[in-house]
């Protein structure tokens, strides 16, 4: 099955209209060559000093990076692209990040069982989009290095409906530059790597403002670093409110404490 696939000068309304009909879609041409060769250089140091996963979802031969954004500037601009901001607009209106991570499945490691990112929250099914994950590969993703495995369409299945034999799965086969946009009700997991070399990318996970967020960023990324970032990246880091004013603190918009 070919990958579906936005052209580069796709606008969001097109990117949307993809991903809510097939689960996701790749877009080639999201991060320079420059902002690549600097995020694999400055997660190397990170990851340096990364244990290895502590459990089977994890992967223990898999490092994760979390606190991204207490550790690394290089995915500052991506995570605020124009484009990422428009899709997410249309399909989550109001949204925040939910589980920024660096994943790096090095070599031997098993394929990560299959799963729905959105599965942790308990809402009744079927339910409206409320979580986005956009998957940055640093690395080629390969049909041997680990790269993501999906179910094309199963953000469609009825309640109760879990992966079989019988499903076609997917190896997302990607460039590094590109990013590939997936909803999370798509079944999906990181493949096996079956190479003698890493496999490198950054998931940016978006979650619908309302809900509570995987990571508590107003804990994770320490205030002076946060005081530092554009404003729209502090929203997405909790330092907003869902309207009319869910997230105040002492009566006032949370980036008014940050200026505090």
């Amino acid at each position: 099955m070919d990958q579906v696939t936005a052209d580069a000068t796709a606008s969001g309304q097109q990117v949307a209209q993809q991903l809510l009909e097939h689960g996701y879609v790749v877009v080639p041409g999201m991060m320079p060559e420059a902002d690549l060769a600097a995020a694999r250089a400055d997660l190397a140091s990170v990851l340096a000093a990364t244990p290895a996963g502590r459990n089977l979802f994890e992967g223990f031969g898999t490092q994760r990076v979390y606190a991204l954004f207490a550790k690394t500037r290089t995915f500052d601009r991506a995570a605020v692209h124009p484009l990422l901001l428009e899709v997410m607009d249309i399909v989550l209106q109001h949204y925040q990040l939910s589980a920024p991570v660096g994943i790096r499945i090095g070599p031997g490691e098993q394929a990560q069982i299959l799963h729905r990112d959105d599965a942790i929250y308990p809402l009744p099914e079927p339910h409206p989009p409320v979580v986005v994950n956009t998957m940055w590969p640093l690395d080629p993703f390969t049909l041997r290095n680990g790269a993501t495995r999906f179910i094309p369409g199963s953000h469609g299945w009825p309640p109760g409906r879990r992966p079989t034999e019988q499903d076609e799965v997917v190896t997302a086969q990607l460039e590094p530059g590109s990013a590939m946009f997936y909803l999370g009700s798509l079944w999906h997991g990181g493949g096996a790597n079956q190479t003698g070399t890493p496999r490198l990318g950054v998931i940016l996970e978006y979650a619908a403002g309302w809900l509570r967020p995987q990571e508590n960023h107003c804990l994770a990324v320490p205030a002076e670093i946060v005081r530092g970032l554009p404003e729209r990246l502090q929203e997405l880091l909790g330092y907003n409110i869902y309207p009319p004013f869910v997230g105040y603190v002492d009566g006032r918009h949370p980036r008014r404490v940050l200026g505090s």
